[in-house]
C-alpha cells in the first residue's frame, strides 16, 4: 500500500495511491481514517482498514495540495552516517565497523514541494539523498534475524546539511537539524510493496535537473536489517521512529569547486519504486521579531 499525508487550507488529510490514482479524506469527513502517525500506533491492521476506507473516497489530483511529511511527529528520527563506503572516502574519514549515529528533530522537517530553506548563518547548504526505513512495531534487542519485521515500510529523505555547522564540533547535531532543512516524503510505501529490507533500489539525486548521486540500496554497508537490530540494542524502538539510512557520494562539500544549493535550485531524490522527492530552495525570511527591532 502508497499513503500520503496533505493539506488543503489549514485541514490535513490522508490519501492511499494504487495505479497512479488518488483517492483522499481530508480530517473534516466523519469518515477520515486518520492520518500515519496514528495507524502506525494503531497496529498492522490499521493499514488495511484505512485502505479500504479510502478505496471508497473521491478521486484526487495534486492540485492546491500543500504535501506533508508522511510522518510529523515521529518519537525519534536516527539517521545514519557514512553507510556508502563511496561517501566514507569522499569525506576523508575512516570507514566505521559500527554505525555512525546521530540524530533529527521534528522542526526540521518538510514536506515535498516544501522549499528547503537556507539559513541566513550560513550558506554551506548541501543535499543528501536517503532511504527512510519507518518502525512499525515497538522493539528492543531485536535480533537481527527478526529486524525486518519491525519495519512497517520506507520513503524518501533529503538530509540537507549545514556543513560548515555540521564540522564546527566531533558531533553533527547542529548542523543537521536547521529548520526546513530536512525533506522527507512524499508517498510511504508498505514493506510488502518492496524487496526485503527495501534492497536493489536505485538511488539518484539530480540538482537542477543534473545527476549528482547515483547509488543503490544494495550498497548500504549496514543494511536495514543491521540498523535496527544494532539501534534496538541501546533504545527501544518505536511505532513510527524514522531511520535516515544514509547517502552514497556525491556531495556538494566533497566536489571541487564545492556545490551548495542555493535560492531557486531544485532538488529531487529519486528511489525506484518508492517515488520521487522534489524542493525548491528559498533564503531564510526575518521573523517578524527581527523585522520590528531592525
Amino acid at each position: 500500500m502508497r499513503f500520503a499525508i496533505f493539506r488543503r487550507g489549514d485541514v490535513r488529510g490522508t490519501a492511499l495511491i494504487e495505479a497512479g490514482v488518488w483517492r483522499g479524506l481530508l480530517a473534516t469527513d466523519a469518515r477520515y481514517p486518520g492520518d500515519l502517525d496514528d495507524l502506525m500506533r494503531e497496529g498492522e491492521s490499521a493499514w488495511g482498514r484505512a485502505a479500504a476506507v479510502l478505496r471508497e473516497a473521491p478521486k484526487m489530483t495534486d492540485e492546491g495540495v500543500v504535501y506533508e511529511p508522511p510522518f510529523s511527529r515521529p518519537g525519534k528520527i536516527i539517521c545514519v552516517g557514512l553507510n556508502y563506503s563511496d561517501h566514507t572516502a569522499e569525506t576523508h574519514y575512516e570507514q566505521p565497523n559500527y554505525p555512525t549515529l546521530f540524530a533529527r528533530f521534528t522542526t526540521s522537517l518538510i514536506g515535498h514541494g516544501v522549499p528547503i530553506v537556507r539559513p541566513r548563518v550560513s550558506h554551506a547548504l548541501d543535499f543528501e539523498g536517503e532511504l527512510v526505513a519507518v518502525v512499525g512495531k515497538a522493539g528492543r534487542h531485536v535480533a537481527k534475524s527478526d529486524a525486518l519485521s519491525v519495519i512497517a515500510g520506507y520513503s524518501i529523505f533529503n538530509d540537507g546539511s549545514l556543513r560548515d555547522f555540521q564540522h564546527k564540533t566531533p558531533q553533527w547535531t547542529v548542523g543537521k537539524n536547521f529548520d526546513g532543512t530536512g525533506a522527507f516524503g512524499p508517498i510511504f510505501v508498505t514493506a510488502d510493496e518492496l524487496p526485503p529490507g527495501a534492497t536493489g533500489l536505485k538511488l539518484e539525486t539530480r540538482l537542477n535537473g543534473m545527476v549528482v548521486q547515483s547509488s543503490n540500496t544494495d550498497r548500504l554497508i549496514f543494511d536495514v536489517a543491521t540498523l535496527v537490530a544494532t539501534i534496538s540494542e541501546a533504545v527501544t524502538l518505536e511505532p513510527g521512529d524514522l531511520i535516515v539510512t544514509g547517502t552514497p557520494s556525491g556531495i556538494g562539500h566533497s566536489r571541487n569547486p564545492k556545490l551548495y544549493m542555493c535560492p531557486g535550485d531544485v532538488i529531487e531524490v529519486e528511489i525506484e519504486s518508492i517515488g520521487l522527492l522534489r524542493n525548491g530552495v528559498v533564503d531564510e525570511m526575518p521573523s517578524r521579531a527581527q523585522v520590528a527591532s531592525a
